[in-house]
């Protein structure tokens, strides 16, 4: 419903955009109602929006885009005169520039300011143009001419955007990064190589995409060196998931250097958790994670059954795939786990066909209480999270479908697909049991508004879906905690594509959506897909000191600059990117 509002009110915005100029030219009392018209149904959808999903979802809308179209179109639509025409035009055209041009709550007053501002010049220039020259004043380019107030005022909002704040990683600290490093006095329980190369149109991880699945058990040790053979953008490792110690999270220009051509790099940590990782480079993620450097990282946890790992991934230029043989034989009454992990970056439907199954974990955390699911009971995998399914192996075949691709399992492994339709949405927030810890109490609450519009993105003025309160990376201001501080954090998306958060070292619960509890087994997530219209509180608690990139997973959206940073008090880095981390 949510999502219906903010497209409404999307089309009500562009209509504007269309009826602003007309009223402006004819000064006629029909037009300019109805430009005062689509002002109160601007009014009414935000009104609908804030009741779904509170104020963080409309606070621009009701503070400054609503008021500066309604007030001016309500006082022309009651006396039509041609400056009032110009003037209602003139701020119904900049209440959709501020729509489309997202800034930073603090910046509310100066932006409403600044627009009377422009409102009254133009209401000058309309009274002088009138009488010097009356029929002059009545022309289309008199009109165009006061409508590129507006456009001039979202330029000089653009170029603020773009220098605003600048980004810091972080200044003069106690403590440095590469100090936040894993444990070097014991031997590793887990030692592995990876070596980065180029396979054809591929990049691989010892010579395959994905790269070998690693496994270790809770309390291990594990070392890993990545060693690139010849990638000329640079490599890195992310444990997508794990808690690492901050020195060894795998971003470039925050926690080392990106690994070039004939260099090595040394990672060593302790899982502390069973469940479903996941390892991927982050450098150039946009394309070298899709042309193949990830993996599946696995903490075991005892399970007497057979396993297997499943990445849905899209491939340049293909569409969705599973990984894997499409048919495998699985002996009949064996209990499976289904790993599935979402390496693409797009949200995936993933559909369990053939039988009922349970979901025993998301993103490595176990479900408390998980209940049979019918079978076709859709599942969305936010790019970048992992489900575990299990289920009991039937006589007949069980199949995992996503857009067109499958894994079929039976017995014999020669069956083929079997019908995934006829069940429902799965929905975390209401599934399994469980009693949630406490709330409250928080030492720190932030607040996090998804939006579309125009910035400055890799260097030049783009429209983009990619905004965190009215920012790009490197704009936006770093989260800033202490370590032991329990954190709130409240995401809003006023954005019409999905965003699939993911902040690095910590997991989080979900508390809230759309005001409404999670009432199922405590939800803990890292990698939380917020769909349009949607208003998430989470928490967590600062746990794990260093500076942690939290970002959009559709890695798209992060290099257009969907980044920010958790930056624990006291730390620096002497790591400098000359590039998004991306």
């Amino acid at each position: 419903m949510q999502a219906i509002l903010l497209f409404a009110d999307l089309t009500l915005a562009l209509l504007t955009l269309i009826v602003a100029p007309i009223a402006a030219v004819t000064a006629t009392r029909r037009w300019l109602i109805a430009l005062a018209a689509l002002a109160v149904g601007r009014l009414a959808l935000a009104g609908g929006l804030m009741l779904g999903g509170g104020f963080l979802l409309v606070d621009s809308r009701l503070t400054v885009q609503v008021p500066l179209a309604l007030l001016p179109a309500a006082w022309a639509a009651g006396k039509p005169t041609r400056t009032a025409a110009h003037v209602s035009a003139a701020a119904g055209a900049l209440s959709v520039w501020w729509l489309l041009t997202p800034f930073p709550p603090s910046d509310a007053a100066a932006i409403l300011g600044g627009s009377a501002l422009a409102l009254a010049l133009v209401g000058v220039v309309s009274v002088a143009a009138g009488r010097s020259e009356a029929r002059a004043a009545r022309l289309p380019w008199k009109t165009a001419a006061f409508l590129l107030v507006p456009v001039v005022t979202l330029l000089i909002a653009g170029q603020a955007n773009a220098a605003g704040g600048g980004h810091q990683h972080g200044g003069r600290g106690e403590r440095s990064v590469d100090q936040l490093t894993g444990p070097k006095d014991r031997a590793p329980d887990v030692r592995t190589t990876l070596t980065a190369a180029r396979q054809g149109d591929r990049l691989t991880f010892n010579g395959t995409s994905p790269g070998p699945e690693i496994r270790a058990k809770v309390g291990q040790l594990v070392e890993v060196t990545l060693v690139n053979r010849d990638v000329d953008e640079g490599v890195t490792v992310h444990w997508h998931g794990v808690d690492v110690p901050n020195a060894e999270d795998g971003v470039p220009g925050v926690t080392q250097d990106a690994v070039r051509p004939g260099e090595k790099h040394v990672y060593r940590f302790v899982p502390d958790r069973t469940g479903t990782f996941w390892y991927h480079t982050h450098r150039d993620g946009l394309h070298n994670v899709e042309k193949g450097l990830f993996g599946a990282f696995v903490v075991e946890e005892p399970f007497d059954g057979v396993e297997r790992t499943v990445f849905t991934h899209i491939w340049p230029g293909e569409r969705t795939t599973l990984t894997g043989p499409e048919r495998q034989a699985v002996p009949s009454g064996r209990d499976v786990r289904l790993r599935l992990i979402n390496s693409s970056q797009e949200p995936q439907p993933v559909v369990i066909g053939g039988t009922r199954f349970r979901v025993a974990a998301i993103d490595g955390n176990p479900v408390q209480g998980a209940t049979p699911l019918a079978p076709g009971t859709e599942l969305t995998l936010a790019a970048g999270g992992r489900f575990d399914v299990t289920f009991t192996m039937p006589s007949g075949a069980v199949t995992a479908a996503v857009d067109g691709a499958s894994v079929t399992f039976s017995p014999d492994g020669k069956a083929g697909p079997v019908s995934t339709s006829g069940g429902g949405q799965f929905d975390p927030l209401t599934y399994g049991s469980g009693s949630a810890p406490a709330t409250g109490d928080y030492q720190r609450t932030f607040d996090l508004r998804l939006d579309d519009g125009f910035g400055f993105s890799e260097g030049r003025l783009s429209y983009v879906s990619s905004l965190i309160n009215g920012r790009l990376y490197p704009a936006v201001p770093s989260l800033e905690v202490a370590e032991g501080d329990r954190v709130r954090i409240r995401i809003a998306s006023r954005s019409t594509i999905q965003h699939p958060f993911h902040l690095h070292g910590h997991r989080v619960r979900v508390i809230s959506r759309n005001g409404d509890a999670a009432t199922g087994s405590p939800w803990w997530t890292d990698t939380l897909n917020v769909d349009t219209g949607e208003v998430y509180e989470i928490e967590f608690v600062a746990d794990n000191p260093g500076i942690w990139m939290d970002h959009c997973h559709n890695f798209q959206h992060g290099a257009n600059g969907m980044i920010l940073h958790l930056a624990y008090q006291g730390v620096s880095t002497p790591f400098s990117a000359d590039h998004s981390p991306e």
